[in-house]
């Protein structure tokens, strides 16, 4: 596909800065909206990127800045990854087409990246606290400037919007909160909060009644009329239409309007900036507005790789990812065992559940954005004789921490964790690499943890988490395709905590974890070819490890090296150098992973190389850990 062209002429061309918005006439606002768009698709098509929610935030983000001034205001979105159309407003026009691109701007809002990002959400359901807390560090310090908090519904399926929804009245007088309702997350939305919402705008007294408040906005014009209008529908709405929870909790609730009509948004935001209560802002938005593709596949626009501009379709990969094995392979172990049942967290197409989703509907369950609430469930299920199997990427299986080791591992209670997107996740940066689950899980008590180094032995793997273990288990597996390798037809049970050794050697011995396997291989053959013959151990096991094939070859070589998809900082290295301390074996221990930092975005391959997860990288490591008298005889690594 061509590289994306920077649009300079028309309106957006001539939008520098925030300020630019305040001196467009109204009637250029539409046209501009459509020329964001435009741009939105263009780049998206070559970079990827999350299209369908940016599309539906044209409008409100335009009308956000023409009302309020950025950096002095402060204007958050969850999730973040809704503010493409943010940076295009603040000064990163030029830079849009680097989007997601290794060195370029970030897909999410970063503070470091600019001072108009208030806020870094990479995860939902965090910017209405954080807002609050802006709201009240600016009542505390006496500032003026307004807080903005933009939360698509999703959101507020979120445990941690409906704590901070509870604490706004009884803090601050000054918030404004944007309910952006387009009935999706990443998924359809679901639970009683989705059904809620719904209840609203489709209530007919309510409709109606909203409609004869704006006319009667329109006609007497004035901020007093505007609060009486308020006042009015809010007292009827109770009686006609469903109660509105948002004013049972103190904040003053005003919608649903259609948040594509940007004249609209402006003039109700310049009200909404007048008043002296917490208020929340309810408009409707179709998320992909502008691009057919978009608005038919919602859940696929949602986030996407490169796509065909004209049709919207992408590049299906012969190689089925490892996320499509995974719900493939779990529907079927559960046509024969009804005891399976399969829980993700607002993420069934994600996960690969899909499918598991239309065959096993009732043993399906998708809880909303609500990793904690997952956990405990799926410990509830377990209580009572079932297998539950949780799928949630790695990045967010962080929030369900407390539950994991609370309600899980000291219960023993048998549930599968399957650790989605773990490692590097490449174009989506640190918000969403999965770097660091090896560390908060092996320190659980009782918890198994495991990587498959291919497709085959991860079916291998999740046959033996359904059928070989009760307690809490673990298996993580990257984003993406593998090697290739085909399950068999019929899965087999693996030995927990015994490795495999994949190459004999006698003076370094390569112990990889997962998908690293390749990488040790490739390192391996490096060696050989300087003389030294390395044995390479598919690890498969975290915890337990397999001590007896560690100590063997510490104990035969003159360097062990580890390799994994993790960070250094108490991953599996770390584990294997424990143990050999332990044992009061003095072998040198190498070790190749991520560095102790937030590793920035890019592809996989270009992170690889900045950060030394490399062949050759580990093969320079080996080298100047072996002793003196081996190294001399050995040429440098190419």
């Amino acid at each position: 596909m061509p590289e994306p062209m920077l649009q300079t002429t028309g309106i957006l061309g001539g939008i520098s800065s925030p300020d630019d918005m305040k001196v467009l006439p109204a009637e250029h606002l539409p046209v501009l909206a459509s020329e964001v768009r435009e741009e939105l698709i263009r780049v998206l098509s070559t970079t990827g990127g999350h299209l369908g929610p940016n599309l539906g935030v044209v409008e409100l983000t335009i009308a956000l800045h023409r009302v309020f001034s950025t950096p002095r205001d402060k204007i958050l979105f969850d999730v973040s990854h809704q503010g493409y159309v943010h940076k295009l407003l603040t000064g990163r026009h030029d830079r849009f087409a680097t989007i997601r691109q290794f060195g370029g701007l970030n897909g999410f809002l970063l503070r470091s990246e600019s001072e108009h990002d208030a806020y870094g959400a990479g995860h939902a359901g965090t910017a209405l606290s954080a807002a609050l807390g802006m709201a009240a560090a600016r009542d505390l310090l006496g500032g003026g400037e307004h807080v903005v908090c933009v939360a698509g519904d999703g959101a507020f399926t979120c445990g941690v919007t409906l704590e901070a929804l509870n604490n706004i009245a009884s803090t601050t007088k000054r918030l404004i909160i944007v309910l952006n309702d387009n009935e999706w997350s990443i998924a359809k939305n679901v639970g009683a909060v989705a059904e809620y919402l719904n209840r609203i705008v489709t209530n007919p007294a309510y409709a109606h009644l909203h409609d004869h408040a704006a006319k009667f906005v329109e006609w007497i014009g004035g901020k007093k009329a505007r609060k009486l209008a308020h006042k009015a529908e809010v007292g009827l709405k109770n009686l006609l239409a469903p109660s509105v929870i948002f004013e049972d909790l103190g904040i003053r609730y005003y919608g649903p309007i259609d948040g594509h009509d940007v004249g609209l948004l402006t003039e109700t935001f310049e009200f909404l900036k007048t008043q002296n209560d917490p208020v929340i802002l309810h408009i409707l938005t179709q998320k992909g507005k502008g691009y057919g593709p978009a608005i038919k596949r919602p859940d696929k626009f949602h986030g996407l790789g490169k796509f065909h501009l004209d049709t919207g379709a992408t590049d299906v990969g012969p190689t089925p990812t490892y996320s499509e094995i995974f719900g493939r392979t779990l529907a079927g172990f559960a046509d024969h065992n009804t005891k399976i049942a399969a829980i993700t967290a607002a993420m069934p197409t994600g996960t690969g559940l899909a499918g598991f989703a239309k065959r096993h509907p009732k043993r399906f369950f998708d809880v909303g954005i609500a990793e904690e609430h997952a956990a405990i469930f799926a410990c509830g299920l377990a209580s009572r004789g079932m297998k539950p199997f949780l799928a949630i990427y790695s990045t967010f299986m962080q929030r369900a921490y407390d539950m994991i080791l609370h309600d899980m591992a000291l219960q023993e209670l048998n549930v599968a964790l399957c650790m989605d997107r773990a490692g590097l996740s490449g174009d989506d940066g640190p918000t969403h690499h999965g770097l660091f689950d090896i560390a908060f899980l092996r320190a659980v008590p009782g918890l198994v943890q495991m990587q498959p180094k291919d497709e085959d032995e991860f079916a291998d793997m999740l046959w033996t988490m359904a059928n070989h273990h009760d307690g809490p288990i673990a298996i993580r597996y990257p984003r993406g395709a593998g090697t290739g390798a085909v399950p068999k037809k019929q899965p087999q049970i693996l030995e927990i905590g015994k490795a495999e050794v994949l190459r004999h050697g006698s003076r370094v011995a390569i112990i990889a974890l997962g998908n690293m396997c390749e990488i040790a291989l490739e390192a391996a053959a490096l060696l050989e070819s300087q003389g030294i013959r390395a044995a390479v151990v598919n690890a498969r096991w975290i915890k337990p490890l397999d001590t007896s094939t560690i100590e063997f070859f510490a104990r035969g070589c003159e360097v062990i090296c580890t390799v994994e998809d993790h960070a250094l900082a108490n991953g599996f290295g770390c584990a294997v150098i424990e143990h050999l301390s332990t044992q009061n074996i003095t072998t040198p221990v190498v070790r190749i992973g991520w560095p102790d930092r937030f590793v920035e975005h890019g592809t996989v391959a270009a992170l690889r190389a900045k950060h030394g997860i490399t062949a050759a990288a580990a093969v320079e490591k080996i080298l100047a850990a072996l002793p003196a008298t081996l190294a001399e005889n050995v040429r440098p690594a190419a």
